[in-house]
């Protein structure tokens, strides 16, 4: 068995990526008390929000007044970080305005579902975001990156992975500080994990990696063992498992931060992070879902509350 890293930084994307697909409206103070409770739990980092149009992500569209509450007097502490969201020079505009110190910028290796997803294919996304990342960088922000379809793409199948390594490379080489490679579709087992870092870590840092799983297929957690056998010590994941993508049909949702947390808190595994406190922010949210969110160690642990 190969070693494992003593501690695996989790990057929260519930508040965003979790969200924006649901369809009953979550007020602005649910959202709040939301990411406070995750902040509360431990995370250093927290994807809160997207400023993307309004038209095209209604459940986002109060991106400026969740930030204003998130970074009020008696905001959490200052160690958490809030990112938001950036697609275009007007969303960066927005989140300067907002004081937000961590934005991402958003593409993926397929060019139908960057089209889809984004109006752009692949080449022209990462023209786009050239000028648009300077000008964060020099504004003082610090910038990730994510890579959708890594694996496969729902409208071509599977992903060149020499593409994946092509678009990784240029979101760093514009001053990315990190690139995170999703699984959009959840389609994931440990061997692609293990052949795509195989090809990827001789010409990408594995400190400047992320992965980010959907459990489509039950292949999550799975998939995180592979990727830190590999060297990989910061994984996405989203409370309850919330998510779920709007131009990638058949999605599940995100890996379950509960699921996460238990496994590494059980391997001995340092995150930072308290199991109990990340379901009782899932328990706050769920309660406005108007559905049933999916995490196991979510429901296990409210299973034992109501027992105790």
């Amino acid at each position: 068995m190969r070693a494992f890293p003593p501690r695996v930084r989790v990057v929260e994307v519930g508040p965003r990526d979790g969200l924006q697909n649901e369809a009953a409206a979550i007020p602005t103070e649910v959202k709040v008390a939301f990411i406070r409770k995750l902040a509360e739990a431990g995370f250093r980092e927290i994807e809160a929000t997207s400023f993307v149009h309004p038209q095209r992500i209604p459940q986002l569209a109060d991106a400026e007044a969740v930030l204003a509450e998130l970074m009020s007097p008696g905001s959490p502490p200052l160690t958490t970080t809030f990112t938001a969201l950036v697609p275009n020079e007007r969303g960066l505009d927005r989140a300067l305005a907002s004081g937000i110190e961590r934005i991402a910028v958003f593409t993926a290796a397929s060019d139908t579902f960057a089209l889809k997803n984004i109006g752009m294919d692949v080449r022209a996304s990462l023209d786009a975001f050239t000028p648009l990342v300077r000008r964060a960088l020099d504004a003082g922000l610090t910038v990730r990156g994510y890579v959708s379809t890594s694996f496969e793409c729902p409208y071509e199948g599977p992903v060149a992975v020499e593409r994946v390594c092509e678009v990784a490379e240029a979101l760093l080489a514009m001053g990315a500080d990190e690139v995170s490679l999703g699984d959009t579709i959840g389609v994931a087992a440990p061997s692609d994990v293990y052949t795509r870092l195989e090809h990827l870590l001789p010409r990408l840092p594995a400190a400047n990696l992320a992965l980010h799983f959907h459990d489509t297929s039950g292949t999550a957690l799975a998939n995180v063992l592979a990727a830190m056998e590999m060297g990989i010590s910061t994984f996405d994941s989203s409370a309850g498992g919330l998510g779920g993508c709007p131009y990638a049909p058949g999605a599940a949702g995100n890996l379950a931060t509960e699921d996460l947390i238990y496994m590494l808190d059980r391997m001995e595994i340092e995150t930072g992070v308290s199991l109990e406190t990340v379901a009782a922010a899932s328990a706050l949210i769920e309660g406005h879902l108007g559905r049933a969110i999916p995490g196991k160690q979510y429901h296990r642990i409210l299973a034992a509350l109501q027992r105790a």
